[in-house]
């Protein structure tokens, strides 16, 4: 199974359609199962999410693959992923998990995302589906917190049909035209290089909120 997600990772435009040669219907549970790790383990934040999906759904505007089963498979690896790494936050909590695997996860995401939380409250949960990295230490720290599993739940399946369905569709549409097919590369530079803005804005952002806080009265440390 690894020679196979390999290519996908590193080669979305050229080598999804060989894999769905090579492997039919399994193509789905490999797509299921890296959309599934992405969102369900705090130790792989770097695996493709919006870039797997725009170029998953343009493949099945070209008839490669069906839209429907990509739509479920997609679907149910990213719920079903958020709600494995909330019950692993449940289970270990935030202390627990930084003793044991120091050097898995840098401190600055798990900073980031809490300052998520701190702006939208539950619904970062949804909010963070559409920015990456984030979106894989939110459903942990949820765990890890005092949201209750059904308040949980809820923003877990509607932000993952939000950010599934928003980026299967846009890569389904757009890949009908022959321009958006022929240049499928320089698109997925292009979702790389927004990806890498938007961490950019949530750091600044973050650091910025942070700065403030610091400024108010009653923040300093009493000598």
């Amino acid at each position: 199974m690894f020679d196979v997600v390999v290519p996908i990772l590193f080669h979305l435009d050229r080598n999804l359609v060989a894999v769905v040669h090579n492997y039919g219907l399994w193509t789905y549970l490999i797509l299921f199962i890296i959309l599934f790790m992405e969102t369900g383990f705090v130790i792989t934040p770097f695996l493709p999410g919006d870039s797997l999906l725009f170029v998953a759904g343009a493949a099945a505007a070209g008839g490669i693959l069906d839209i429907r089963w990509l739509i479920a498979a997609c679907l149910l690896g990213a719920v079903i992923g958020d709600t494995v790494n909330y019950w692993i936050g449940n289970y270990l909590g935030l202390r627990v998990f930084l003793c044991r695997f120091p050097d898995l996860v840098k401190k600055e995401y798990i900073d980031r995302t809490y300052g998520f939380f701190e702006k939208y409250g539950g619904a970062a949960i949804f909010v963070a589906r559409f920015f990456p990295i984030v979106r894989t230490f939110a459903p942990f720290l949820a765990g890890v917190g005092s949201m209750s599993y059904r308040r949980f739940l809820f923003y877990n399946i509607l932000g993952g049909f939000c950010w599934t369905m928003a980026l299967l569709l846009a890569g389904y549409y757009l890949g009908r035209f022959p321009v958006v097919r022929e240049n499928m590369g320089i698109l997925i530079v292009l979702v790389v290089l927004v990806t890498l803005v938007t961490i950019i804005l949530i750091i600044a952002g973050i650091v910025t909120s942070y700065r403030a806080k610091k400024r108010e009265p009653g923040c300093e440390k009493e000598g």
